[in-house]
């Protein structure tokens, strides 16, 4: 086995790595595992395997080999080939949906949405169905029940899309889609979920926490929209139309975080996808799950601390259109959601507030730091009152 040595750790980036055991796939070839000493995070790295010519076969001689078999074919072999099955067909269908992407990409849609239907017309694809087809499709809908209401929602507009850039037409299936209530987890549950993470997945996590961000909005931050010195954050690159945003009530714990990440690119987390977050979050989330014996962190997405933050937001302040304007909507019937979680799971609960008064600035900074909120002042002693909740 040959394997070259990675130049770093993908996790932290730093060069001190030592290989760390052999593991094998499931061909029983072997891979070398790694370590980083830095941050501790484990990896692969795998050897070229497909060197010889006859494991390697490229497009042209894929393209022989099927050129000779056809030629020997007789009619009726050729009438009993499923349709979308045979290797013209599915070129056909490869070439079509490259040229889908490419029309997305020159209409301007955001890049994961052009992944998103791109990834939902090849699933339907690999069960069979034929995209030049709308009755085979409409099929392979009707059989799949894995799938839950948004995800057969999103694939029934992305193939409508596709039979409009290929001049088809369809009747649409019929899909009614349930607006759910989010699942809102613990702060202490959330807290021990980003304890459990390596470095980079945390303060990733760490963000959406404070901030409320989509995942993909906070994979376009740059470092030029970090302010470490007047602790604001910038965010001019909003998904679903959301407005821009600035944040200037960052914790502490989240600018060392954040200033702790190695600056090996433009953009804060680096050139890798949100895959990448999203698999070792999901991992490190199962694992922690058995550990802790706690089902409720399975239910814990990406987006549900986006929900978790607005929900904190609006029970701090009782003010809707803050918290409209804090996640960025611009449409408060989306922003109304929190006002039923807040009552629901408030419910009860002391509203009552703890009160300080400050004399000094230091006094002033102090209670900010802890969470306190300026109510009003000044009085005849000089003192401006705070309050934060019980």
């Amino acid at each position: 086995m040959t394997s070259k040595r990675p130049e770093f750790c993908p996790e932290c980036g730093s060069c001190r790595i030592q290989k760390d055991g052999v593991r094998y796939d499931v061909d029983a070839f072997p891979v070398q595992r790694w370590i980083c000493r830095e941050c501790g995070r484990h990896f692969s790295s795998r050897p070229n395997r497909f060197k010889e010519p006859h494991t390697n076969l490229s497009d042209s001689h894929v393209c022989v080999v099927l050129q000779d078999v056809t030629k020997n074919m007789t009619p009726e072999t050729e009438i009993k080939t499923v349709p979308g099955s045979s290797e013209s067909d599915l070129k056909t269908v490869t070439g079509k949906l490259v040229q889908y992407s490419f029309y997305m990409e020159k209409q301007g849609y955001a890049p994961e949405t052009i992944r998103t239907n791109a990834g939902g017309l090849r699933a339907l694809v690999k069960r069979n169905a034929n995209l030049l087809d709308p009755e085979s499709v409409k099929e392979t809908l009707a059989r799949e029940k894995a799938w839950g209401e948004n995800r057969r929602r999103n694939i029934i507009n992305a193939y409508g899309l596709f039979l409009k850039v290929n001049g088809l037409a369809w009747e649409k299936p019929r899909c009614h889609v349930t607006r759910q209530i989010p699942f809102i987890p613990t702060e202490g549950e959330i807290d021990a979920l980003i304890a459990s993470c390596p470095r980079t997945v945390a303060t990733f996590l760490q963000l959406l926490k404070e901030t409320a961000m989509r995942s993909g909005e906070a994979m376009r931050l740059k470092w030029t929209d970090l302010d470490l010195e007047r602790k604001i954050l910038t965010l001019n690159r909003p998904e679903k139309g959301s407005l821009p945003r600035q944040w200037n009530r960052l914790t502490s714990k989240l600018l060392d975080m954040l200033n702790a990440l190695p600056r090996q690119d433009v953009r804060i987390f680096g050139p890798r996808s949100i895959d990448s977050i999203k698999n070792t979050f999901t991992r490190a989330r199962r694992r922690l799950a058995v550990k802790l014996q706690n089902p409720r962190l399975i239910e814990i997405h990406l987006h549900t601390l986006r929900h978790w933050r607005a929900t904190m937001e609006y029970h701090r302040t009782k003010d809707v259109m803050a918290v409209k304007e804090f996640l960025g909507h611009k449409e408060l019937r989306n922003t109304e959601i929190y006002i039923h979680l807040d009552q629901k799971i408030f419910a009860g609960a002391d509203d009552c507030y703890s009160t300080r008064i400050a004399h000094s600035v230091q006094e002033a900074s102090a209670l900010v730091e802890v969470g306190f909120d300026y109510v009003t002042g000044e009085y005849d002693d000089g003192g401006k009152l705070f309050r934060k909740r019980k």
